[in-house]
């Protein structure tokens, strides 16, 4: 055979088989279902992924952290502020700093006698409580020594003195906040009693028998004590006030807390049952003067 026809007949046999494989590669394209589909996408989506994992870090899911009832600062805050707030309410004493002490008038005594009748009593029965100037002894202006205060408010103290001879009765009555303070004031007194008699009227190592019997026996002039004891012995029939010509309430004083004998809320009280009960009758007849000191 010739070279043309041995080349001619290599080509067509190579022509053939690149055909079959042609034939076998669109055969098997038909004959992929959606299965292969799937599994071809699977596999490609993997062959990405991995190629992604190798250039960026995986990423981690978070943890959910279990849910805890925590109060938060500003609820913290507040409560803090709040506690502050309840601890630090306002006192006697805290007022009284701030204050500057005022010298104590007629009309001090009458609006707290109002304030503390107002919600209890009548329009009429107010009006009964009520006192004239008249009544009233020249007040402390804080510039008075007790004695000197008495020696004014008092000029004829010497003769209410020598007249007097009543038992179960006083002169002068003087009521303050406390027993130490009651024996102060008969300290202070010294230049202004004279030759008088003065009888301790408070309940600290006192027995109220034995004052109801040192009245009975005795004669005194000048009655220093508390509200509450005083109270007590006018109401057990030791102590007379027919006699009294005067009261003085020891109205300026204050004690290591700043307070005043009516800022005491137990004097406070103990001192208008006495005015209710006794003084203020006494003063609106005319027998008897109340004083500041």
């Amino acid at each position: 055979m010739s070279l043309s026809a041995k080349t001619g007949s290599k080509r067509t046999g190579l022509q053939c088989k690149r055909t079959e494989k042609q034939s076998t590669i669109c055969w098997q394209q038909t004959n992929i279902g959606p299965s292969d589909d799937e599994a071809i996408e699977k596999a490609s989506d993997t062959t990405a992924a991995r190629e992604d994992s190798g250039s960026k870090p995986a990423v981690t899911k978070k943890r959910k952290q279990p849910t805890e009832c925590f109060l938060s600062q500003s609820e913290e805050k507040q409560e803090s502020t709040v506690k502050a707030k309840r601890r630090k309410k306002k006192k006697i004493s805290d007022i009284l700093e701030k204050s500057t002490p005022k010298p104590g008038v007629p009309a001090d005594l009458q609006n707290l006698l109002s304030q503390h009748f107002s919600e209890n009593r009548s329009v009429i029965e107010l009006e009964e409580l009520k006192l004239s100037d008249s009544c009233f002894l020249p007040a402390n202006d804080l510039t008075h020594s007790f004695s000197s205060y008495l020696k004014e408010v008092c000029p004829k103290w010497a003769k209410l003195r020598k007249n007097h001879k009543e038992k179960k009765s006083l002169v002068m009555l003087v009521i303050c906040s406390s027993a130490l303070r009651s024996l102060d004031l008969i300290k202070s007194m010294t230049a202004f009693k004279g030759d008088c008699r003065v009888l301790k009227l408070f309940a600290k190592h006192i027995k109220i028998k034995e004052q109801m019997n040192m009245l009975e026996k005795g004669v005194f002039h000048i009655g220093v004590g508390t509200p509450g004891r005083v109270k007590a012995l006018v109401e057990q029939d030791g102590l007379c006030l027919n006699s009294t010509k005067y009261m003085i309430l020891d109205w300026n004083w204050r004690d290591q807390k700043l307070r005043r004998m009516m800022d005491i809320p137990e004097i406070k009280k103990e001192t208008i049952d006495l005015l209710e009960t006794s003084i203020i009758k006494l003063c609106r007849e005319g027998s008897l003067k109340l004083g500041l000191f």
